[in-house]
């Protein structure tokens, strides 16, 4: 699958994308495609001119803007028919009566190009196995020989118009390669928009667990800081309940030196007023 050459969508530049995924290489840019576009432009310019350039219809058409091209990157059929045609390939009407005429087995035939809206994708056969190489997926996506006539009626159903490529296709690296192996794909690629609005799902959550992380941090240091205020003011309390018991401590301690003095001076009192009295004696 690595091998398969498929460019990703930028802008509406899907007309370029869609011409080198079918050729399997960077042909063409959007300077060429623009640059066939006006060559297209002028050649009709010169052919409504040929109707008198003071007619009504000619000022009319140069009022108009271009029908091969305009500023988003959008190219018209015959932009991409004229690019292909310098690589000697046609395009041919899927559904149109003469091809429908010839009763050929889509499987047979070589690559598809199709369109709705101004999208432009690729279907293309490389080595036995049929790719579809729109340029919204993410990849290429294996199509089975079975499911491709269905593919395309559904796409028919859709609104697309499909054309069939008929020419040889350039050589390429994935056709060399699938040409003596086969791959197979075990998912699907997704939608270009798919992936990004998963991803930035994907990011989204890990946000959310970021986020919750911080939080779940802040709080427990707010807790911690709690802790520690709760922590200090309990050791203030102690403190100051231990100095009270120390004051009262060692108030009861001085009161009882003084009792104890009181008991001591009134002892020897006493015995001064014996001495005292024997003395008198």
């Amino acid at each position: 699958m690595d091998s398969i050459f498929h460019e990703k969508q930028e802008g509406s530049l899907c007309a370029q994308h869609c011409l080198n995924n079918l050729l399997q290489g960077e042909y063409f840019t959007p300077v060429d495609l623009s640059s066939i576009a006006h060559q297209l432009d002028e050649e009709e310019r010169m052919r409504m001119a040929e109707g008198g350039m003071a007619s009504e219809e000619y000022r009319t058409f140069l009022q108009q803007p271009s029908g091969n091209m305009d500023d988003s990157g959008f190219f018209s059929i015959q932009v991409i028919s004229n690019a292909l045609r310098v690589w000697g390939l046609e395009l041919i009407l899927f559904n149109s009566r003469e091809y429908q005429s010839l009763m050929i087995n889509p499987i047979n035939e070589k690559a598809f190009i199709c369109n709705y809206k101004e999208h432009w994708f690729t279907i293309r056969k490389l080595g036995q196995q049929w790719f579809n190489l729109n340029s919204l997926l993410t990849g290429p996506e294996l199509i089975s020989d079975t499911y491709l006539a269905l593919f395309l009626a559904q796409l028919q159903q859709e609104g697309y118009s499909i054309f069939v490529i008929r020419g040889n296709l350039p050589e390429c690296e994935a056709e060399q390669i699938l040409g003596i192996m086969r791959v197979q794909q075990q998912q699907r690629p997704r939608l270009i928009g798919e992936e990004e609005a998963q991803t930035k799902m994907a990011f989204g959550v890990e946000d959310e667990v970021v986020d919750e992380d911080e939080e779940l941090k802040r709080a427990l240091a707010l807790s911690r800081q709690d802790i520690d205020v709760e922590d200090e003011e309990a050791d203030l309390r102690r403190a100051i309940q231990l100095s009270m018991q120390g004051s009262q401590a060692a108030g009861s301690a001085a009161r009882e030196q003084r009792e104890g003095q009181n008991e001591t001076l009134t002892a020897e009192e006493l015995r001064k007023r014996r001495q005292a009295y024997f003395d008198r004696q």
